[in-house]
């Protein structure tokens, strides 16, 4: 039988680990911005995009947020143009969190950038960025971890847990993701 090992987590720390604004903007961030960016009452989206950047996002135009939307750290989140952020997405963010023009993150998506180590016996925190590129779609309650790109048109189906990059224009399905097939886009009318 091999060597019995307890996390201590009496000794867990952040390490070297900096939230990346000072007390007082998380605590007004926590305590003002995120109940307001959540509000199901309030559901103009402008009025959400300027509550971000008024905290330190880079949010481009037309971007649509739903109710119930939460963000960890706007300071560390950069969105592009026409994305859409679902109900209930959490964006978890620890780490930077950039997503590109024309995404779409259906209801309940959750973005993990952080994680524990757990060989260390204090349970180390670990986190990495993660990156989504334009035109990429994650289906409903899917799930991307840490240090994850998920590729330019890809598809995480719906529940699909995402533990490693995503290729390009390719639909992944399952937990973990495996490739189902390639994203072939029909033409659009009018467009050469």
């Amino acid at each position: 039988m091999g060597q019995f090992f307890a996390m201590r987590l009496d000794q867990y720390s952040l390490g070297s680990y900096k939230p990346g604004a000072p007390l007082w903007r998380q605590l007004l961030w926590y305590f003002v911005g995120l109940p307001l960016l959540r509000a199901y009452w309030l559901p103009m989206s402008a009025v959400k995009v300027a509550l971000l950047r008024a905290f330190g996002a880079t949010v481009g135009q037309g971007v649509r947020i739903k109710p119930g939307v939460r963000v960890k750290f706007p300071w560390r989140l950069t969105v592009g143009d026409h994305v859409w952020i679902g109900e209930e997405t959490w964006i978890d963010n620890l780490d930077v969190v950039t997503i590109e023009s024309h995404v779409c993150l259906s209801q309940g998506v959750y973005l993990c950038t952080g994680n524990h180590d757990w060989s260390h016996p204090h349970f180390s925190l670990r986190t990495g960025s993660i990156y989504l590129r334009r035109g990429c779609w994650l289906a409903a309650r899917s799930v991307v971890g840490p240090g994850v790109t998920v590729g330019q048109g890809a598809i995480l189906a719906l529940g699909s847990v995402a533990g490693r990059s995503l290729t390009d224009m390719t639909i992944y399905a399952g937990n973990p993701a495996q490739p189902v097939k390639t994203r072939v886009m029909a033409e659009s009318p009018g467009l050469d």
